[in-house]
């Protein structure tokens, strides 16, 4: 390769394009019609129709049927069991920190709830955001402690 300098760099091939000169005679390739084909909405000047537009038929996404449902004010929690939380040791603070480290969530600063599955050997003080009735009982059974955030 040649010495490369400011003086003698060069555009790479095909980036350069030339101009579309629209309605200069049928030698140019682009005259008559201009390349907008033959009558109608779509040749007109200023013609504004979205995507899919199918001249006033009905269009293909209204035919097709509607399906499923998502609600948007569905709030995600992260779920934990009661028997998950025996991997502390005895007397720990249970933080959305601290189940992070654990590995029991991916997000600590997302919202996190306790479920009622297993059962609770150790005493532990717990944060959390939400927690099932069935769990709370559990909990309070073992001598732990809940405080939700």
């Amino acid at each position: 390769m040649a010495n490369l300098s400011i003086t003698n760099i060069k555009a790479p091939a095909g980036c350069n394009k030339k101009k579309k000169y629209l309605g200069r005679g049928t030698g140019s390739g682009h005259g008559k019609t201009s390349t907008r084909g033959h009558k109608g909405q779509g040749q007109r000047a200023g013609r504004d129709f979205r995507p899919g537009y199918e001249g006033g038929s009905m269009t293909l996404f209204r035919r097709m049927p509607k399906r499923g449902f998502r609600s948007r004010s569905k709030i995600g929690y992260q779920i934990i069991n009661i028997e998950q939380l025996n991997r502390f040791s005895k007397g720990s603070t249970v933080t959305a920190l601290s189940l992070k480290e654990e590995g029991l969530i991916k997000d600590e600063n997302g919202l996190i709830k306790v479920l009622g599955d297993g059962k609770l050997n150790k005493v532990l003080n717990i944060k959390v955001n939400k927690i099932s009735a069935a769990a709370k009982n559990k909990i309070t059974e073992s001598g732990s402690t809940v405080e939700l955030v």
